[in-house]
């Protein structure tokens, strides 16, 4: 009967050794190929390519300004809004969706301080802004608003020319792209590539607005005269970047 107790035991203690081992393997099967998963896919190539193109700026934002300074605020305040009110009326009647596009800029009173801190008066600025296609209707209606003086003057794509080159420059950068994934993987000894993630942004750049002052006494005392004007080219820049498995 002892002997018969011993030799189950024992078989108890060989079955459990054998399940432990079984179970070591999983482990480390498991472990494997956890570290194998974590360890990321092989043969990944990362790379950029870009593309860009370019045409004549086609949009003008012209800024309209005025200043005034009074020892009211509230005068300082209504004498803006007449002026703005008037430069408004007075240029609606050319506006023309597309073409020139007319609202109001900044508009703000602050006050003006003395030698010793204490407020002396107050000094307000408002402006417009016209923006649109058409140059000339731009200019001709900013000189005949003799009340405010032309404060600023900028160059840039229309949102229609803007989208036809972004168009040509990432088609531009696509083809680039695809053709160092090509090259980059044979260079490597492979055959072939699969894409994996790509992202593309874009970006614009031109001529950056600058400041453009004329006197207003000038203005009102002579033939309105509408400033010179002369865009530069504005370009859009594509960059697709990305990753390829090289097989």
């Amino acid at each position: 009967m002892r002997m018969i107790l011993n030799t189950s035991m024992a078989l108890a203690l060989g079955l459990g050794w054998v399940t432990a081992q079984a179970a070591g393997i999983q482990n480390l099967a498991v472990a494997g190929a956890a570290a194998a998963a974590s360890a990321g896919p092989a043969n990944v190539l990362q790379l950029s390519a870009s593309g860009q193109a370019e045409a004549p700026q086609d949009l003008l934002t012209l800024t309209l300004a005025t200043t005034r300074e009074g020892t009211d605020a509230a005068a300082v305040q209504n004498e803006l809004s007449q002026t703005v009110d008037q430069a408004l009326a007075a240029l609606r009647k050319d506006s023309q969706a597309g073409q020139m596009e007319v609202h109001t800029g900044e508009f703000s009173v602050l006050p003006r301080y003395d030698r010793e801190g204490r407020i002396n008066g107050w000094q307000g600025r408002a402006s417009v802004v016209l923006q649109g296609r058409d140059f000339t209707r731009i200019t001709q209606a900013a000189a005949r608003a003799s009340a405010m003086s032309v404060a600023g003057m900028g160059f840039g794509l229309s949102r229609e020319q803007r989208e036809r080159l972004e168009g040509q420059a990432q088609a531009q950068a696509i083809a680039r792209f695809r053709a160092k994934a090509g090259e980059i993987a044979r260079a490597f000894g492979f055959a072939d590539y699969t894409l994996r993630e790509v992202a593309i942004s874009s970006d614009e750049q031109g001529d950056a607005p600058r400041p453009y002052g004329l006197n207003r006494v000038a203005m009102a005392s002579a033939a309105p005269v509408a400033p010179p004007v002369e865009p530069g080219r504005g370009i859009v820049h594509v960059t697709v970047s990305g990753s390829v498995q090289a097989r």
